[in-house]
């Protein structure tokens, strides 16, 4: 067993969370906020076979979409001028799973 943790943007976390349902994967998602630009994000959980990681994957791949935005410094403090940043796409990890229950 395997558990995918991807942290996503709020604009991809439902077609996520849908498309997985289709390919009949259960989910958690637990609202988080960044720590670069302060934004609203989400991790979702997944538990799954090792042989279906890489189905997972592609479905994270084709529903998260780097973006690029420009952030003022009214909004990032730490910032003394505007600046243009990417943001979006995700961040993947995957681990082993020494003991799984469902209950």
């Amino acid at each position: 067993m395997k558990l995918i943790a991807a942290m996503v943007q709020d604009q991809d976390a439902e077609k996520v969370l849908g498309a997985l349902m289709e390919i009949g994967c259960r989910a958690t998602k637990i609202h988080t906020t960044g720590g670069f630009l302060r934004g609203s994000n989400n991790v979702i959980l997944i538990g799954a076979e090792s042989g279906r990681v890489d189905q997972i994957l592609q479905v994270i791949r084709t529903h998260c979409h780097p973006r690029t935005q420009i952030v003022h410094p009214s909004e990032a403090p730490y910032l003394s001028s505007p600046m243009e940043v990417e943001i979006g796409g995700a961040t993947i990890f995957v681990w082993d799973v020494e003991r799984y229950e469902r209950l």
